[in-house]
């Protein structure tokens, strides 16, 4: 599972999900990607189950890239626990996802297999998405220099 090596803070407040995204909103290195369209944590182990369907889709071929990672600590406490007493231990890491968050990235497939193996993915994901081209998310990448 994804994780950080280590953290300035071990435990971290919950957080808001308002607002909107500045960055991550464009396709720079794929052809097709996969964005969110609306709020949510994605927990580490769906993250992996999500990359493990992309690449059995294409099997093994083309480029594959994670857009997201989990660095947010959520924890939990132990069942039948009365309240109090601190704080409960890290249970798993998330990524906060925020709409148009491009969320995976993949190239040198044909288009087809692109987009059934992004759409195989999003079944794995517990937010919205939708399967978009490069050239479809305007702008895409316009690092011309």
């Amino acid at each position: 599972m994804l994780m950080p090596k280590r953290v300035k803070h071990r435990k971290q407040f919950r957080g808001s999900m308002a607002g909107k995204i500045t960055r991550g909103t464009k396709i720079t290195n794929g052809s097709w990607g996969l964005v969110a369209t609306e709020p949510c944590w994605i927990k580490s182990n769906q993250i992996e189950a999500a990359r493990v369907a992309l690449t059995r889709y294409v099997k093994r071929g083309g480029q594959i890239w994670i857009k997201i990672f989990p660095d947010k600590p959520v924890t939990a406490k132990p069942a039948e626990t009365r309240m109090g007493s601190g704080k409960g231990a890290v249970d798993y890491w998330v990524a906060v996802v925020k709409p148009g968050r491009v969320l995976f990235e993949i190239a040198g497939v044909p288009d087809d297999t692109a987009k059934e193996a992004l759409r195989l993915a999003m079944y794995k994901l517990p937010c919205k998405c939708r399967v978009v081209s490069k050239e479809e998310l305007e702008g895409g990448d316009n690092s011309e220099n």
